[in-house]
């Protein structure tokens, strides 16, 4: 199939598809007027990919799973691996969105929000200790 119909089936870009195969993630055949040319198989791979990107993770980690996936005498510890690697990332992220949004709720809580000058979130933002 053309890219077209493989953008479709996979539900990614034409674009997209082509940056994979840029960066080696890809490769499609080549029909006999030289264009590319997408089996089901390669369909089933953007599509792995898809949701590897969409779960957070990196080209190259989807690199390192997209190997796995095609080795079939692969240990699913390998797999593992990489997937606790990748939830550690996460909930480190949350951690530290939480302490962001925990500052700055505590910021907006003491902005009077008036027409004053006074400022929690301005001294906040400044590094200004708001004890004094």
């Amino acid at each position: 199939m053309n890219i077209g119909a493989a953008s479709e089936k996979s539900g990614l870009p034409a674009k997209t598809i082509r940056y994979y195969e840029d960066i080696g993630l890809l490769q499609a055949d080549r029909a006999s007027n030289g264009y590319r040319d997408y089996s089901m198989a390669d369909v089933h791979r953007l599509r792995f990919l898809q949701r590897s990107r969409s779960l957070g993770f990196s080209v190259e980690e989807c690199r390192q799973l997209l190997s796995l996936y095609s080795d079939k005498d692969r240990e699913s510890a390998d797999v593992k691996v990489i997937a606790k690697t990748k939830l550690v990332e996460i909930d480190r992220k949350l951690a530290e969105l939480t302490e962001l949004r925990d500052t700055l709720r505590h910021l907006v809580r003491n902005c009077h929000g008036d027409n004053r000058p006074d400022c929690p979130i301005i001294e906040g933002l400044s590094g200004r200790d708001l004890s004094h």
